[in-house]
């Protein structure tokens, strides 16, 4: 009965002792702190209220930057002003009429006969409706003297002080040539109207292969070709009943010897072009040791009537230098608006409007 007695004793002692010897593991939570954004909101707060004025605005109005770094300090705004580009030419007087002034740069690779031209800018054009920057310009250059053909820049919309900053490309050789800037304005009607012209001699290139970068002041009107290259006597025909187109070359007068030394032998080309496609072409005979020479020689083409307001005629005097190389001295080209202007589109028309009559006059080669 008594050993009953102690080993239950034993077992209930066991279960009494047992919880007592586990070990008890601590326990903590970590100390609550606030965002680092709401203390940085704080101290703003404090300083802006420590600081304020007594009619200053509420601390709700008070606009902060944009930006906040955590722990770091906020960026500042940036000033614009220290980024802007001075213009050296804006405090640039005028004169009250002036018609305004163009800056272009040229650059010429005599070696292939490549001549850059960079359009810059152009400052205080004329305001043609009145107000301030009621100007749509846009430049036509030309490399005179072929006034036929010209590069045009892209159009500025409402502006008087445009900046283009864009590049053309002439493959020509720059003898006895100038540049020719002229600047147009496009009015409500859509019209455009010349608003001043600027010539450039390009005799000084030849010899310089440094970039140039100049301005022109724009005029109301330039003069002819100061390069006069000579004079070309034609007769021009049409029979509409047989299509038939007859050209007379008659005399030429001052034509330019490009050799000082020697006389100057001459001839004249005739071509015949359809869309700028030459279809015929023939020639005179060589006059010698003239610049003033009589050809009085006729030539005649077929062209069909239908075909006439896409045809054209190029006269091309050239200079016979024996076993050398020919050297073209100048050209007329004759033929209906798409192809030629001024003279030599009058001629065209009246000798269309005067068939079989033979109407002669003098061009100047270009």
């Amino acid at each position: 009965m008594s050993s009953l007695r102690r080993n239950s004793f034993k077992k209930f002692y066991s279960l009494i002792v047992l919880p007592s010897s586990m070990k008890t593991i601590p326990f903590t939570l970590p100390p609550s702190t606030p965002p680092v954004v709401r203390r940085q909101k704080s101290l703003l707060d404090a300083e802006l209220g420590a600081n304020s004025a007594p009619n200053s605005p509420k601390i709700s109005q008070v606009k902060r930057p944009s930006v906040e770094i955590p722990g770091d300090f906020a960026l500042g705004t940036i000033d614009p002003t220290l980024y802007s580009v001075i213009d050296e030419d804006d405090n640039t007087d005028y004169p009250p009429d002036h018609l305004g002034r163009i800056w272009f740069a040229l650059e010429y690779e005599a070696d292939s006969e490549k001549l850059l031209v960079t359009l810059m800018k152009a400052k205080n054009l004329p305001s043609k409706r009145g107000g301030c920057n009621n100007c749509d310009p846009y430049v036509r250059i030309f490399l005179m003297p072929d006034e036929r053909r010209y590069l045009q820049s892209k159009q500025k919309r409402k502006n008087c002080n445009p900046k283009f900053e864009e590049s053309f490309v002439f493959q020509k050789a720059l003898e006895e040539r100038h540049l020719k800037f002229t600047v147009y304005d496009v009015d409500r009607h859509k019209k455009h109207i010349a608003m001043g012209h600027a010539l450039f001699p390009l005799q000084p290139l030849c010899d310089n292969k440094e970039r140039v970068v100049t301005s022109r002041d724009l005029e109301r009107e330039v003069l002819d070709t100061p390069f006069h290259l000579g004079e070309l006597k034609l007769a021009l025909c049409y029979n509409d009943h047989l299509d038939r187109l007859t050209v007379c070359i008659l005399e030429g007068r001052g034509f330019k010897n490009n050799d000082e030394f020697n006389p100057t032998d001459s001839y004249v080309k005739v071509s015949l072009l359809h869309q700028n496609k030459t279809v015929k072409t023939k020639k005179t005979d060589t006059i010698k040791k003239s610049e003033d020479p009589v050809f009085n020689q006729s030539f005649t083409f077929k062209v069909a009537n239908e075909f006439m307001d896409t045809s054209s005629l190029t006269m091309t005097v050239v200079q016979h230098h024996g076993p050398h190389k020919d050297k073209n001295l100048g050209r007329v080209i004759i033929g209906p608006f798409m192809f030629s202007r001024g003279k030599e589109l009058e001629c065209w028309n009246t000798m269309l409007a005067k068939p079989r009559e033979q109407i002669s006059t003098w061009f100047n080669l270009t």
